[in-house]
C-alpha cells in the first residue's frame, strides 16, 4: 500500500499485530513486558549510542508500560525504516515513513531529529545521519516542489496521472512549505550538534538556494509560478482548487502552500504556521551560510528573507475569533478571510515554541493554544479514552497522538504532561507504538500500524522530560 489512505487496521487489543515482523506482547500484571523491537540481526541499523540511552532512560522511568513504549518506539525509524549506503566514499540515507515505501521530506527530517545529540557519540550514527542530508540533497535539487521520492531515480509513482509535473523518482508532488523548512532544520541541528560543516558542499548549497528561489516563486508577487497540482481523487482534499493553483489570494508577501504537513489541500493557501516555520528556517538557512559558507551576501538575503515574511503575519495573520479573541488563525488569503482550525499535523498552530517561532508562553501563543485545545477548534475532540486534535486527513472523532505528544512539548504545566502521557499510555491498543490516529472512544480502532514518525516523536518527548522534568518520568501513571 502506497496510499497514506490505505490505513492497516489493527483486529483486537489481544491480538499479536506483526509489525515490521516483531511480534508485539501485551504485558499483564505482575509480568515484565517483552521489548517488541525486531531481533538484533534483523534491524535496518543498530547504533550502540541510542541502546545505551534507551537502557538508561529505563531505569528512571516508574511506568514500566510507558517504558517498554519507549523501548519500542524511540529506535523505531534506526530499526525498521532506514537504506544506508555509500557513493564515492560518501553517506547517503534513504528513509521511509513505515507502511510507505518513499521519504517523505518532512517526515524523514522528523524521524531522525531526536538522534541527533547521540551522533558524536556514535561515527556510524554520524554517517548515518549526514546521509540524511545528502539524499535529501538529491530531492530537493530533482523537484523541490514534490514532497516524497523514491529511493529508485527512475521508478515511476503511482501518481503518475496527476495533473502536475511529475518526473521518475518522485512518489509524490504536494507542494508543502514546511517539506523545505525540514530539510533546512535537520541540517542545521546536524551542524549545532556535530560541529562538522562537511556536508555543507556545493551540491547542498545549491539545493538550499534552490530553497529560497522556490519561495520567492510562492510568494507570487508578479504571477501564479510554475506550480499547480490536480488530481482524479475520492477525497477533495486531494487535489487543488483554481485549475490546480489554490483560491485566489492578495499579495502581501507570505508564501503560498498548495498542501498542509497532513498532505491534506489547503483552503486558503496562506498557511501561518508554515509561513511561520518557514521564517525560523530562512534564520537558520542565513546562519549556516554566514557562518560555515561564509556567504555573508546570501545570509543577508535569508534574513531580509525571514524578516519579510515575518512583517507580513504579523499585519495579517493576527485575527479576532468570535470567541476566542485575537489568534493565530491557521489559514488566510490577504483579503480578510481566515480558517480558524487547528491539525495535528506538524507545523501546527500549537507546535510554535517546539520549532522555534516564539516562546512557550508567548501571551498570543497562549490563547492561540488555548483555541488549538477547546471546541472552539473544530477538529478538537473529547472521548472515553482522550482528549486531543485530530485532522480532516482522518476524519471525524479522530484524534492523532503527534497531537498529544506536542501538547506535551509545549507544556509548562506539569499536570498537562501527565495528562498527556496517560492518554497516550491508554490508547496505544496494546501494541506498544504510536499510531497516526484512533477513533475517541474505542483506541483499537487505529490507523498505521507502521507510522515511524508518530513512533520516534513520542521517543523524543520521552527523552525531553529525561533532560527537562525527569521526576514526571518516576510517577506511575494510571
Amino acid at each position: 500500500m502506497t496510499n497514506r489512505r490505505k490505513f492497516i487496521q489493527t483486529v483486537g487489543i489481544a491480538s499479536a499485530v506483526s509489525v515490521a515482523g516483531a511480534p508485539v506482547f501485551a504485558g499483564a500484571a505482575g509480568k515484565p513486558f517483552v521489548s517488541n523491537r525486531p531481533d538484533p540481526g534483523k534491524r535496518r541499523f543498530v547504533s550502540k549510542a541510542v541502546d545505551e540511552m534507551i537502557a538508561t532512560v529505563k531505569k528512571t522511568m516508574a511506568d514500566e508500560e510507558l517504558a517498554w513504549m519507549f523501548e519500542n518506539c524511540f529506535p523505531n525509524t534506526l530499526d525498521t525504516t532506514v537504506t544506508y549506503s555509500e557513493k564515492n566514499g560518501e553517506p547517503f540515507t534513504y528513509v521511509i515513513t513505515g507502511d510507505i515505501d518513499a521519504m517523505w521530506l518532512r517526515d524523514s527530517s522528523a524521524q531522525v531529529w531526536p538522534y541527533l545529540p547521540l551522533a558524536n557519540k556514535d561515527e556510524a550514527l554520524k554517517k548515518l545521519l549526514k546521509g540524511v542530508i545528502a539524499k535529501q540533497t538529491e530531492f530537493v535539487l530533482l523537484d523541490p516542489y514534490a514532497n516524497a521520492f523514491y529511493n529508485d531515480p527512475a521508478r515511476v509513482s503511482e501518481w503518475k496521472e496527476d495533473r502536475t509535473t511529475m518526473k521518475p523518482g518522485v512518489h509524490e508532488r504536494k507542494w508543502e512549505i514546511d517539506s523545505l523548512c525540514y530539510v533546512i532544520r535537520v541540517a542545521h541541528g546536524y551542524w549545532k550538534n556535530t560541529g562538522d560543516t562537511s556536508p555543507f558542499n556545493q551540491k547542498w548549497q545549491e539545493a538550499m538556494k534552490l530553497i529560497v528561489a522556490t519561495f520567492r516563486e510562492q510568494q507570487r508577487k508578479e504571477n501564479k509560478g510554475p506550480y499547480h497540482f490536480q488530481r482524479k481523487a475520492t477525497s477533495p482534499t486531494d487535489t487543488q482548487f483554481g485549475g490546480g493553483y489554490g483560491n485566489p489570494t492578495q499579495k502581501i508577501g507570505l508564501i503560498h502552500s498548495m498542501f498542509r504537513p497532513s498532505d491534506d489541500s489547503t483552503f486558503f493557501p496562506y498557511l501561518v504556521s508554515s509561513n511561520m516555520f518557514a521564517v525560523v528556517s530562512l534564520r537558520q538557512m542565513g546562519e549556516l551560510f554566514g557562518t560555515v559558507v561564509g556567504d555573508k551576501e546570501m545570509q543577508k538575503e535569508c534574513n531580509r528573507f525571514a524578516g519579510e515574511i515575518d512583517q507580513a503575519l504579523k499585519q495579517n495573520a493576527l485575527l479576532q475569533h468570535p470567541t476566542a479573541g485575537k489568534i493565530y488563525p491557521l489559514e488566510i488569503d490577504g483579503f480578510g478571510n481566515a480558517l480558524f482550525m487547528d491539525d495535528a499535523n506538524v507545523p501546527n498552530l500549537l507546535s510554535l515554541p517546539y520549532l522555534g517561532y516564539c516562546s512557550s508562553k508567548d501571551p498570543l501563543y497562549l490563547n492561540t493554544r488555548k483555541f488549538s485545545l477547546s471546541h472552539a477548534n473544530p477538529w478538537f475532540y473529547e472521548g472515553k479514552f482522550a482528549n486531543g486534535i485530530g485532522g480532516p486527513h482522518v476524519g471525524e472523532k479522530k484524534i492523532w497522538p503527534l497531537g498529544l505528544v506536542m501538547q506535551a512539548l509545549t507544556s509548562n504545566d506539569d499536570s498537562e504532561i501527565i495528562d498527556c502521557l496517560t492518554m497516550l499510555k491508554k490508547t496505544h491498543a496494546g501494541t506498544g507504538f504510536i499510531h497516526e490516529s484512533f477513533n475517541i472512544d474505542d483506541p483499537k480502532k487505529f490507523s498505521r500500524s507502521w507510522f515511524a514518525w508518530a513512533n520516534t516523536i513520542f521517543g523524543e518527548l520521552i527523552l525531553h522530560l529525561y533532560h527537562e522534568k525527569p521526576e514526571l518520568l518516576k510517577k506511575q501513571l494510571s
